[in-house]
């Protein structure tokens, strides 16, 4: 083999090894993902609690840490301000189990009583999610699911 071909193809093995472990590298990086996400509120009924239940699936290719959810009516300050992570900090927690590679199915389920119910405003409500990666990357959807209080 001529030398001039040695060459080529040693500085095309470097660029392809360069361009592969740039990929790699991206793809460790890549901000958690969700998937699949739905919340269903069931308004208290005489004797009877209501609940509010959220679900989604999240991807992070180092894993997931953590997943914050809080709920929040369309009529308030979020709404004008904007949502933040800063804003989720005291959310509470998804439970989450392992649903597949890099995958957990995350839910969260609260009580609504009739007195939480009635305190609550009425009309379209939101629920945000704060997703963590094991590595540190953060995924905030402020409208990940919706639901409406009667």
């Amino acid at each position: 083999m001529s030398r001039r071909i040695a060459l080529s193809v040693a500085a095309g093995v470097v660029v392809l090894g360069g361009a592969g472990a740039f990929a790699l590298a991206h793809a460790e990086e890549q901000t958690p993902a969700l998937a699949h996400s739905s919340a269903r509120y069931t308004a208290p009924d005489k004797d009877r609690d209501g609940s509010l239940e959220f679900v989604t699936d999240v991807t992070a290719s180092s894993g997931v840490r953590s997943v914050k959810v809080l709920a929040w009516p369309q009529k308030s300050p979020f709404a004008e301000k904007g949502l933040t992570a800063k804003d989720m900090a005291a959310a509470e927690s998804a439970v989450c189990t392992p649903s597949g590679q890099n995958t957990v199915r995350c839910s969260y389920t609260v009580e609504v009583t009739a007195a939480d119910a009635e305190e609550s405003p009425r009309g379209a409500w939101h629920v945000a999610v704060l997703a963590t990666a094991k590595d540190g990357t953060t995924t905030l959807d402020t409208e990940a699911a919706g639901f409406t209080v009667r």
